[in-house]
């Protein structure tokens, strides 16, 4: 997608970033997949052997430039998490494939990002308590799915009730958002709910998945989430970890408007008040 190149390109001509401040990941290593995915599956991604109905739920055709891809976000989610415990936040411009299960693909999403490199942390042991906060506009299933049976991982989606998956998993805490939702109601919502999971999981380290499909230009969203809105939300999460020093790892997530300056312009946003928050040079 086109926003992939625009956003670095925009936050390096404004001067929100510096060259410095981009890294460009290698690929994953079948060992820390593992940790997520089964052998059998990424042994079909690598030998290019999904079915065409395994193919038709991902909505790609399969192709070893699209599972490099996959591998390369993977990565980049880890290696942010490394940047995110020493400077308290790191981004990745594209991943959030939340979509993806263990054994299978859906919804344009190869590689669980988040679950991977939450399984990498923990099999590492550098945190014991993992919250997930997926604002996404469509509930993260995937990721639901595979932390179901782990403690060590919390997962909360808030997220279209009506829009896709439309037979959802279960989260540790989902909340379903009627169409038409607008600002008055997610922000309090949303800083209400973060208050009490950050009292009651008590994580060391957060994932935050910012999808800007909340947005009311977005094509697919439903909900009716104003720009400044949107950029309020990542002020709302950054501030609460700042404020309780723990460190986060982002994704961009999903977006969709017509027009690709506003995706552009939101994505920037989340860069924008990360770096202000907490204070990133």
């Amino acid at each position: 997608m086109l926003k992939y190149e625009l956003i670095p390109e925009q936050l390096l001509h404004e001067g929100s970033i510096a060259q410095h401040n981009l890294f460009t990941p290698e690929l994953c290593t079948d060992e820390i997949v593992l940790l997520t995915h089964t052998e059998e599956y990424l042994t079909k991604l690598k030998e290019q052997t999904l079915s065409a109905k395994e193919q038709r739920h991902i909505g790609f055709p399969q192709s070893l430039a699209l599972t490099e891809r996959e591998l390369i976000i993977t990565q980049g989610t880890i290696d942010c998490c490394t940047y995110a415990i020493e400077n308290g936040v790191a981004m990745n411009v594209a991943g959030g494939t939340h979509h993806a299960f263990a054994d299978r693909g859906e919804g344009f999403c190869l590689l669980n990002d988040f679950a991977t490199a939450a399984n990498y942390l923990l099999h590492q042991q550098k945190t014991k308590q993992i919250l997930i906060v997926d604002l996404d506009v469509h509930q993260g299933n995937g990721t639901a799915k595979l932390f179901e049976q782990n403690e060590k991982v919390f997962t909360f989606s808030m997220h279209g009730a009506h829009n896709y998956p439309f037979h959802k998993e279960t989260s540790d805490l989902d909340i379903g958002l009627k169409d038409g939702t607008d600002d008055s109601i997610y922000l309090p919502l949303l800083k209400n709910t973060l208050d009490m999971l950050i009292n009651k999981v008590k994580p060391e380290f957060v994932f935050y998945l910012s999808g800007v499909d909340i947005l009311e230009t977005d094509k697919f969203g439903k909900l009716k989430v104003s720009m400044q809105g949107c950029k309020q939300r990542d002020e709302i999460v950054f501030s609460k970890l700042q404020k309780h020093n723990i460190p986060c790892t982002v994704a961009m997530g999903g977006g969709y408007s017509a027009d690709v300056k506003i995706i552009v312009e939101a994505h920037c946003n989340t860069f924008r008040v990360a770096k202000d928050v907490f204070g990133l040079n």
